[in-house]
């Protein structure tokens, strides 16, 4: 099923997940250097990693505090790397990976799982396609052996094409069409980038354009896309690095090589398709306002701006003391305010703002509430002690996923499928705590002053 990357979600509105965007630079950039940790910074994880020769890259993130061990297999193939026209491919050959490989029948691997105790399931975002399944330690040889038959040769029954077509828009329907707020986000995004550029349309895919799809367009993307030298195969918990060498060698190692397809994302337009929107629906009740600017990433544009973008997101929309909430909430305006942005995108980012009218509020008194809130951190930047509590709070985050044997794959698996280095996780908590003031004042100058937006409103009233 479609999902968003880290630190993307936001739950402002009741919103689908978005992402805050920064400014557009006119061309794509090689990701930049990040700056070295500071000496004393440790690794979040701690994590190993190899290449096979077939192109195959391996993470091993140890973990000794229970027997339970994490298999996630990463593809750098989300929905942005659809075909024009052929909207909701990476995601539908996801649904279809699970029809059986020549040694596992369909149905035969999860039912395998189940079984052992285990949980398997997988995600198709943006940027990736994910495989995963968490079992008992002793176990890992078990999907390890299934999830590379499915890898090396999935059958894709042409019988189950129509079935799982029908599951997939029936997913759409209950998801996106079936939801106003889903309807009005999936809107907005393309208003912002346009609706065939792909990050203008949805994860899922246009519905003319799912039931378009037929079976050789999903052979030709597993082929494109599937090679070992575009996956990352991530293990994590209790497993020793000497047996995971032996059993990768073992089962993934004999998997043929084949040319990976670069990923050729095509730049941002230059101005917004739609620089307005408002839709409105009979079944709102309150209005729903979002803005979202085009944004550098890690890696594309100005890269070294997206970790102070990190920064601003926090402190200008992440709960009671961020900026918006004092000058939205607590004042009465809306019922909630909120910020995001994720700078681990492959290709340009969003960076949006969200608030939910509270009864009364008219949408003109909020949204010059929150130019208010926007001159004046334009005018006189934020304050030393916002960027130490935003730092503070976010790398405490980032802590906590070593509590959870989920978080690391998804993490580490994520940010390698774009290309980023392993060091780039490791010392993530570092690098933001390094951000300055200037930095994040530079960029939220730059952002918020000049990129590319979009401004959204979804009013309660007759459909339009």
């Amino acid at each position: 099923m479609p999902e968003m990357t880290r630190r993307t979600a936001i739950a402002a509105a009741g919103l689908l997940p978005t992402t805050l965007a920064g400014p557009a630079p006119a061309q794509p950039a090689t990701p930049a250097l990040a700056p070295p940790p500071p000496p004393a910074a440790r690794p979040l994880f701690g994590a190993t990693a190899w290449s096979l020769p077939n192109g195959l890259r391996v993470v091993l993130a140890e973990s000794r505090r229970v027997p339970v061990v994490s298999h996630y297999l990463f593809y750098a193939a989300g929905g942005g790397e659809d075909p024009a026209g052929r909207s909701g491919l990476a995601h539908f050959l996801e649904h279809m990976m699970f029809k059986g490989s020549p040694h596992v029948p369909p149905g035969a691997f999860s039912l395998a799982v189940a079984r052992e105790g285990g949980q398997d399931n997988a995600f198709t975002s943006r940027d990736v396609t994910a495989y995963h399944q968490t079992v008992e330690a002793s176990r890992l040889p078990l999907v390890m052996r299934m999830e590379a038959d499915r890898f090396a040769g999935p059958l894709l029954p042409p019988e189950t094409v129509e079935p799982e077509r029908a599951v997939v828009l029936e997913e759409r329907r209950q998801r996106t069409d079936s939801n106003p707020r889903a309807r009005f986000f999936e809107a907005f995004e393309a208003a912002l980038y346009g609706r065939q550029h792909w990050r203008g349309r949805p994860i899922i895919g246009w519905e003319e354009e799912i039931r378009a799809l037929t079976r050789e367009d999903l052979h030709t993307f597993y082929e494109r896309r599937y090679a070992p030298a575009n996956a990352v195969l991530v293990v994590t918990g209790d497993v020793r690095e000497a047996e995971l060498r032996r059993l990768v060698e073992e089962f993934y190692a004999p998997i043929p090589a084949r040319p990976a397809l670069p990923r050729d994302r095509a730049a941002p337009p230059e101005a917004a398709v739609e620089p307005r929107l408002t839709r409105r629906d009979p079944t709102v009740r309150e209005a729903t306002f979002l803005r979202a600017y085009m944004a550098p990433s890690l890696t594309w544009g100005d890269a070294d701006a997206a970790w102070a973008l990190e920064l601003l997101a926090h402190l200008l929309g992440s709960g009671p003391g961020s900026r918006m909430y004092r000058a939205l909430v607590e004042t009465g305006l809306a019922t909630s305010a909120s910020a995001s942005y994720d700078s681990e995108a492959m290709g340009v980012a969003s960076f949006t703002l969200s608030a939910t009218a509270r009864p009364g509020t008219t949408p003109e008194a909020l949204e010059a509430a929150v130019d208010a809130v926007l001159a004046k951190l334009l005018q006189e930047g934020p304050a030393e002690a916002e960027r130490t509590r935003a730092a503070r709070q976010l790398t405490a985050g980032a802590l906590l996923a070593l509590d959870g044997i989920g978080a690391a794959p998804r993490m580490l698996g994520g940010a390698l499928a774009i290309g980023l280095e392993l060091e780039t996780v490791e010392f993530w908590p570092a690098r933001l705590r390094a951000v300055t003031l200037e930095q994040v004042t530079a960029a939220g100058r730059s952002l918020l002053g000049s990129a590319p937006s979009t401004t959204g409103w979804l009013l309660p009233g007759s459909a339009s």
